[in-house]
């Protein structure tokens, strides 16, 4: 109630912002949750996408080499047939020459274009072996653009189901989480961030628990944790950063191993003086 009753969060007692925080850092930490519960879906999702992307383009261009590999060889085999053409034509001039020079003009002829022939059918023997590999390795793309599709599909139809059982409580989560940020001063709810984006955990305020960090579990001077049991003033990790509060104010009860090593010591002296009688 004392929250709703002040207008500026920078107003607000040190113990209050570091509750607020807290909470914060709570709903957060469940939206994580949500999120690894998620996995790596939409990652693999995502790199499902750009694999099909990039064999669609390795699949168009190949296409168009397939293409200019057909266009090559129907111009070779044009230019066979206009050396055919000449060959004959050289031929039948060859019976009705009037010298030995053109006689052997002719023959010089008909050896090029025979020539011509021989290269040209080489060529297209190449370009039919080169369309026939593009074939088999588009038969191949093929191949993988189907199975890539089928498995961003049932991905997707993974991830659809996880985001529909978790978007509404997500969503709520979220809405808490933006009105508990308005009861934050802005410049700490950027450090925060700053704090939780820079940590693998996510977690930007932790509690001391057994005299160390909760986040990094680097020990603390008792000094500090004098310090952030006051609650006076806004208590940073040295090791890690993170900003640090007590149990008390998280809400987690103090752990019992320092109350049961007494207990332990009582029991060895009973069983010492029994063990004396």
């Amino acid at each position: 109630m004392a929250l709703k009753k002040r207008e500026n969060p920078a107003d607000l007692a040190v113990e209050d912002k570091l509750k607020n925080l807290y909470q914060l850092q709570q709903l957060l930490s469940e939206i994580d949750n949500i999120r690894i519960l998620r996995g790596e879906l939409p990652l693999e999702v995502e790199d499902l996408e750009d694999d099909i992307e990039g064999l669609k383009i390795r699949i168009e261009k190949n296409e168009e080499e397939i293409d200019s590999l057909r266009s090559k060889i129907n111009e070779l085999k044009t230019k066979i047939d206009l050396a055919q053409e000449k060959l004959r034509g050289y031929k039948e001039h060859l019976d009705n020459v009037a010298n030995n020079r053109e006689y052997d003009l002719l023959n010089k002829e008909i050896e090029f274009q025979n020539l011509e022939i021989e290269l040209c059918q080489k060529r297209i023997r190449e370009a039919q072996n080169q369309e026939k590999n593009r074939e088999e390795q588009h038969a191949r793309n093929m191949e993988v653009l189907e199975e890539r599709t089928q498995d961003l599909e049932v991905k997707k139809n993974e991830l659809d189901e996880i985001v529909a059982e978790t978007k509404a409580e997500e969503e709520k989560l979220r809405d808490k989480a933006k009105s508990i940020e308005l009861t934050i001063e802005p410049r700490l709810l950027q450090g925060f961030k700053r704090i939780r984006k820079n940590s693998r955990n996510g977690l930007g305020i932790v509690y001391v628990q057994r005299d160390a960090c909760g986040g990094c579990f680097a020990k603390i001077p008792p000094q500090r944790q004098l310090d952030v049991r006051m609650r006076k003033k806004i208590i940073f990790c040295e090791y890690c950063g993170r900003i640090l509060i007590d149990p008390e104010l998280a809400g987690v009860k103090p752990d019992g191993s320092k109350d049961e090593e007494p207990k332990k010591k009582r029991g060895f002296r009973r069983k010492k003086a029994a063990a004396e009688d």
